[in-house]
């Protein structure tokens, strides 16, 4: 059986508050099971059932037409549906959302891009019903957060493909959960994150597979966000639920509850199981600050518990002696940054605050891209005609196939690379 190793600051984060130290194996109220081991919390991963085969390269028959049905409208469904109808090749078979109404206004997607009409479903279990049919192949989830496993369970249980916004799942147990579901019926079940489709990200990844930094030992990522224009709108369910969703779980749920944006990019540059894992954590937050007083004001009460601090830092060590450094803030006033950030040791890559790469001569000269300036080094970032040409050199063959359709996606509103 193989152990994750959480650090004993870490694991309270992310678990709830520590008991004293046993020896014995013991189960949290997610249901995952861990012990003590010399002042580190062990995580226990499941063993794969005999037979089972990992997903890893899985390739299905090509398909003609892709079948979508789409379960979550609110904030970020319907973006998703409108980009779809710029996809050759899909066919959008279903809309879904709790409330009806939200569902029904997708319809206008279709029929701006001259497409017949959508079967729709609602209420609580209306995306079982989606699940059940027999004419969708995908399923795209874009519920919120605790929608997410549910949702994606069913689907893969009907043996559908599945797309889920992050985070895909809430628990350990439940991401286990999803890996054996997806092994087990040999569909794909794909984080939709992003950030790893970002033009500087899979130009910058590219360059990291073909050696320009040498060896990345170190990275960073981020989802630093001041949400505060966006809170009030994020779904109610009923007139007693004063803060929405994502609020309230905010207000629960202590440690980094977002950190995929981050760590995916990340997680592709240190070839994450590929190669290497993720071994140990620990994690440390500020008090609440800021989450508080947004309860008061929109509760209209005081609020004594809110569990997640303003600002959470994260720092991870693989197998192969690599670290993460992953951070978490949604609270404070500041500019937008995920932070990105690649260490290596001939090279380095950085995106927040200003885009750029910092190679000497002789590195910038493996790498292939003759140097403009007589004395390049790394003490800062280099030159823009440099850049530009070791960008244009490593563009990632994702961009090259799929750009031009992300971008024209892009103009009417939506990110479109992940999707294509």
């Amino acid at each position: 059986m193989k152990i994750t190793n959480f650090l004993a600051l870490g694991i309270c984060l992310l678990f709830g508050s520590c008991t004293m130290q046993k020896s014995t194996v013991q189960v949290n109220d997610k249901g995952t099971e861990w012990e003590w081991n010399k002042g580190t919390i062990v995580v226990k991963t499941p063993e794969r059932p005999a037979g089972q085969e990992s997903v890893i390269g899985l390739a299905l028959p090509k398909m003609e037409v892709v079948r979508v049905g789409f379960v979550g409208l609110g904030m970020r469904g319907p973006g998703a549906v409108s980009r779809f109808t710029y996809i050759p090749g899909t066919q959008i078979v279903a809309l879904c959302d709790y409330e009806k109404e939200r569902a029904e206004k997708c319809q206008k997607y279709l029929k701006e891009a001259s497409l017949p009409k959508a079967a729709v479903y609602s209420g609580d279990k209306g995306y079982e019903e989606l699940c059940k049919r027999d004419d969708i192949d995908l399923v795209y989830i874009a519920t919120d957060w605790l929608h997410h496993f549910p949702v994606a369970k069913c689907a893969l249980e009907n043996g559908k493909n599945v797309a889920i916004e992050v985070p895909s799942a809430m628990n350990l147990k439940e991401c286990w959960e999803l890996v054996d579901l997806s092994e087990k019926n040999r569909k794909h079940c794909m984080i939709l994150e992003n950030c790893c489709y970002d033009w500087f990200e899979m130009n910058t990844l590219n360059m990291a597979q073909h050696g320009v930094f040498g060896e990345v030992i170190r990275a960073q990522g981020a989802y630093i966000h001041n949400l505060a224009p966006f809170w009030k709108h994020y779904w109610k369910k009923g007139e007693d639920d004063k803060l929405g969703w994502r609020l309230d779980y905010n207000m629960r749920h202590r440690g980094d509850v977002y950190a995929t944006h981050g760590l995916g990019p990340v997680a592709q540059a240190f070839n994450i199981h590929r190669g290497d894992r993720m071994e140990t954590l620990v994690a440390m937050d500020t008090k609440s600050v800021v989450g508080k007083d947004l309860v008061k004001e929109n509760a209209d009460s005081v609020c004594n518990s809110f569990r997640n601090g303003d600002h959470t830092t994260t720092l991870i060590r693989t197998a192969n002696g690599k670290v993460i450094e992953i951070q978490h803030n949604v609270m404070t006033p500041q500019p937008y940054n995920r932070l990105y950030q690649l260490t290596g040791t001939k090279g380095f890559a950085n995106k927040y605050p200003i885009q750029g790469y910092a190679l000497d001569a002789e590195q910038l000269k493996a790498s292939g891209v003759q140097p403009k300036v007589d004395d390049l080094n790394s003490h800062g970032f280099m030159p823009r005609e440099e850049m530009v040409a070791l960008v244009e050199k490593y563009q990632h063959p994702i961009l090259k196939k799929y750009g031009e359709m992300a971008k024209e996606a892009r103009r009417h509103g939506g990110a479109g690379l992940r999707d294509g």
